[in-house]
């Protein structure tokens, strides 16, 4: 994905991270200047869902304007080594180890 704040605020007239940092915290999010930095520079290391939602309605956008999926980066998948594949939530098959009585010493 990727994190698209900077235009979409800029297509309603918010040059500078600092006023719309202002505006955030007019609606309650208070934001520190290392965030936003990181999100004014479309690198943020995390965005809490309820930020989201603020910045949504300062900014009168969707989440779809903000976040922009990038299906290219995309990495294509690779069989896995045996040959079979196991689809998420799929049982796998177990092996069972051989059960001795002792267990072994701590490396």
């Amino acid at each position: 994905m990727k994190w698209n704040l900077r235009l979409a605020a800029a297509n309603r007239g918010i040059w500078k991270a600092s006023e719309l940092q202002r505006m955030l915290a007019e609606r309650g999010v208070v934001i520190s200047a290392g965030k936003m930095s990181g999100l004014w520079s479309g690198q943020p290391n995390a965005v809490k869902l309820d930020e989201l939602d603020v910045i949504c309605v300062v900014l009168g956008c969707g989440v779809e304007e903000l976040l922009l999926p990038e299906p290219e980066r995309v990495a294509d998948s690779t069989p896995a080594a045996d040959g079979q594949t196991v689809a998420v939530g799929q049982p796998r098959a177990v092996t069972p180890r051989p059960r001795t009585g002792r267990s072994l010493p701590p490396r």
